[in-house]
């Protein structure tokens, strides 16, 4: 599959979970597609940027949802290569006709909500992102930590090193020789959390929650809908 996406004149196309398997392999990263609606939360979590439609066009990668919008997929796939009569002799022939417009990165994008209260509020101040002084609460989690994470298929052993630069808590995370930084890193109440990528036993964005008792570390890590896992650790002297 690989090999099929880097040559630009193929189309790799995905139907329900097709792209889920698709982005586990870290074949999506970055890439806009759709899965099952129950697996776009999961979808998010290994990379891809989940759009909500019933079909994705993103160049040589079109995806679609679960059920009939894989019709929907086939029948833009017949058009985009042999044309508009083709495709609707047979959505005649079956009886079916295509529902939804196609998705693709073409064209203006919609302000959000957000965005449009932004733009009304004509005299607002931008407050800064990511910015957090650490209060003493906060320098309670400075150190090297080894945890555990415990998963349905298998426990994790990762380690944790916190600390302070510029005011900030910042941090980075071991796991088998390859170390990723701590994103978003944030107290919350009596926690600290923080999103983490990682690639061992499947590339996906973790979110943690953490608390800390002097040298002990205990608290949850989860992907999207996904059921939490448990984090348990413990100071490195």
């Amino acid at each position: 599959m690989k090999r099929a996406f880097d040559l630009p004149e193929t189309i790799v196309a995905s139907v329900c979970g097709g792209s889920l398997l698709l982005a586990m392999a870290g074949l999506l990263e970055k890439r806009n597609a759709v899965t099952h609606h129950f697996g776009m939360p999961m979808l998010a979590t290994l990379g891809a940027c989940p759009v909500n439609a019933r079909v994705v066009d993103d160049g040589n990668f079109v995806s679609s949802g679960g059920v009939t919008s894989g019709l929907d997929l086939a029948l833009y796939l017949v058009e985009h290569m042999l044309g508009s009569q083709i495709a609707l002799s047979i959505e005649v022939l079956f009886e079916y006709e295509r529902r939804g417009t196609v998705w693709n990165a073409r064209g203006m994008t919609p302000l959000s909500w957000h965005q449009a209260s932004d733009i009304d509020q004509q005299h607002g101040i931008a407050e800064p992102q990511n910015l957090m002084v650490v209060s003493n609460e906060g320098r309670d989690f400075v150190g090297d930590w080894d945890v555990e994470i415990s998963t349905p298929i298998g426990d994790m052993k990762v380690r944790l090193s916190i600390l302070i630069a510029d005011g900030l808590l910042q941090g980075t995370a071991t796991q088998g020789g390859d170390t990723v930084p701590l994103d978003s890193v944030q107290i919350c109440g009596d926690q600290l959390c923080w999103s983490q990528l990682v690639r061992k036993p499947l590339k996906l964005t973790l979110n943690f929650a953490v608390r800390t008792s002097l040298n002990t570390m205990n608290g949850t890590a989860k992907a999207g809908s996904l059921p939490a896992s448990r984090l348990t650790g413990n100071r490195v002297d």
